[in-house]
């Protein structure tokens, strides 16, 4: 009974860190539309603009940090909740969508973040992608033509900006909530089952 009662605070824990990450991932979404009309995704136009952003445009830095911090949360979050649902045995197969959704879903929110990394057009940023488009060379097969994808088939440049900027502004993000959505729903429809097996344990336990 208490393994039982331990494991439902698990899942409750799971659902509840489900709604954190949905509302994170519609915060980022929202913010990040606010910013893109002041946003010019070019090699000599980003920073400029991320800056007057900051400066000039009424809240922009508030906006801006919200996003940021949003952004870098729901990272953090959905790591939690991966271990909360592995410490909630979880892995099986009624909770395969939950868990499945939730694995891609880590994965789309650190793609964002790599994204972005240019998209500051600083050179902490530029380095760090250079680095990371070495990485992505190294894959066997597919490197080469994927960091030509990604780079626009040349240099850094703003090209490149522009290619992350669709990237991180309209696939990774639209991606992120669409799994954001279906892994709640997915969590919340298997808690109303745990939710009826547990008052049945509770109904046929005997009194101490």
């Amino acid at each position: 009974m208490k393994d039982l009662h331990y494991a439902f605070l698990l899942r409750r824990l799971a659902t509840i860190l489900a709604i954190v990450i949905l509302t994170l991932s519609l915060t980022t979404a929202f913010t990040g539309v606010l910013l893109a009309f002041y946003y010019e995704p070019t090699a000599g136009g980003a920073y400029n603009s991320l800056k007057a952003i900051a400066s000039e445009i009424p809240n922009g830095w508030l906006i801006q940090r919200i996003h940021n911090i949003a952004g870098n949360g729901v990272i953090g979050i959905a790591l939690i909740e991966i271990v909360v649902m592995f410490l909630g045995e979880k892995f099986n197969r009624n909770w395969l969508t939950a868990w499945i959704s939730g694995i891609l879903f880590t994965l789309c929110a650190i793609a964002i973040g790599c994204t972005a990394m240019l998209q500051y057009w600083t050179q902490i940023g530029y380095w760090r992608f250079k680095i990371e488009l070495g990485t992505i060379e190294t894959i066997p097969i597919i490197g080469s033509q994927l960091r030509d994808i990604i780079t626009g088939g040349g240099a850094v440049n703003t090209l490149t900006v522009q290619h992350l900027y669709t990237l991180h502004s309209y696939v990774l993000s639209i991606g992120a909530v669409i799994l954001a959505i279906i892994h709640l729903g997915g969590l919340l429809l298997q808690e109303k089952e745990e939710k009826q097996i547990y008052r049945e344990a509770n109904a046929v336990s005997p009194p101490n």
